[in-house]
């Protein structure tokens, strides 16, 4: 009887062994479930902040562009009254011209002396010239001076009166004017050859 008592120890040692093992094996498996639940919840919960963010992302990208949208729209709406308005200041600066134009107009038709026409004529010229000076327009200055194809217009060659005065403007036809250093209108000039 001790034998089988040997015995029976032996095969409980071997069966609790076999039983940890089984046991180890089953809580492998179960450790492996409890993993792959882990890992599927954390892949749900990573994919659930993920398309949280990429939600969050979008919503911010729609805004941005709403945002400069607006930002477009109001630009352009200041520009266009920038445009329609810009001038306002420059027209109040020639109402002064204007009406001295005016008054001139109606001395001349009443007029006696010619000396005094020219006199008043000559004063607006002036005033009127002040006033372009003060917007930034110059005078493009052409007479005698070398042709140049930036500045001048040549609408036609003439035989030059002197050698010197070949490749250079012998007349201005239309005065040429600059605002700043921007041509607006070039001068048109007979060109001597």
């Amino acid at each position: 009887m001790v034998k089988k008592k040997k015995h029976t120890d032996e095969e409980l040692e071997q069966q609790s062994d076999e039983s940890t093992v089984e046991n180890q094996q089953e809580t492998s498996v179960k450790e492996q479930e409890i993993q792959e639940q882990i890992e599927e919840s954390s892949e749900g919960s990573q994919t659930n902040s993920i398309e949280k963010e990429l939600a969050d992302l979008q919503d911010k990208h729609i805004r941005l562009h709403a945002e400069f949208d607006n930002f477009r729209r109001r630009t352009l709406k200041e520009k266009a009254d920038l445009i329609k308005s810009g001038g306002e200041k420059t027209i109040l600066e020639l109402l002064p011209v204007i009406d001295d134009l005016e008054l001139a107009h109606k001395s001349i038709q009443s007029a006696q002396d010619l000396q005094s026409v020219i006199e008043g004529v000559s004063i607006i010229i002036n005033k009127f010239q002040q006033f372009l000076k003060q917007q930034g327009v110059s005078e493009i200055i052409a007479q005698d001076q070398m042709f140049d194809t930036d500045i001048h217009e040549a609408i036609t060659k003439f035989p030059a009166p002197t050698e010197e005065m070949k490749g250079k403007v012998i007349d201005v036809v239309k005065k040429g004017y600059q605002l700043h250093d921007k041509v607006i209108r070039f001068a048109q000039v007979v060109v001597g050859v």
